[in-house]
């Protein structure tokens, strides 16, 4: 079963998102901000990241840049999913080393659609 983390600081967001993908198979698990992410992830496996910009502690560009960095962390992919819509925070998000950039609210179509195609299916 793939292994998703939901980093997000809105509970809500992360309660849809965790919905979504565990209907369709996958396992789940969630942070709510870049620095419990990173905690998780030196300690976890993970084949996809579904990150939020804009949260405390750590906002999302500084959770991939330093995943990316990190020699000890099995690299998987991330999305970025934020209201941030403007053409630059997609580029700062792809410069980070984000995969993909989608805008919330995503529909649960997409997201299920692109967290297949990143990880190779839910199995």
């Amino acid at each position: 079963m793939k292994k998703v983390l939901i980093i997000d600081d809105a509970a809500t967001v992360r309660m849809y998102h965790r919905n979504i993908l565990q209907q369709a198979g996958f396992s789940t698990e969630e942070a709510i901000n870049g620095l419990e992410a990173l905690e998780k992830a030196h300690t976890d496996h993970f084949d996809l990241y579904l990150v939020d910009v804009n949260m405390p502690k750590m906002d999302g560009y500084t959770f991939i840049r330093k995943l990316r960095e990190s020699t000890e962390i099995e690299q998987a992919p991330a999305v970025m999913i934020s209201t941030e819509a403007e053409a630059e925070d997609e580029v700062n998000a792809y410069l980070a080393g984000a995969n993909l950039y989608l805008i919330k609210p995503i529909r649960p179509e997409q997201l299920l659609e692109f967290a297949s195609l990143l990880v190779g299916g839910v199995a």
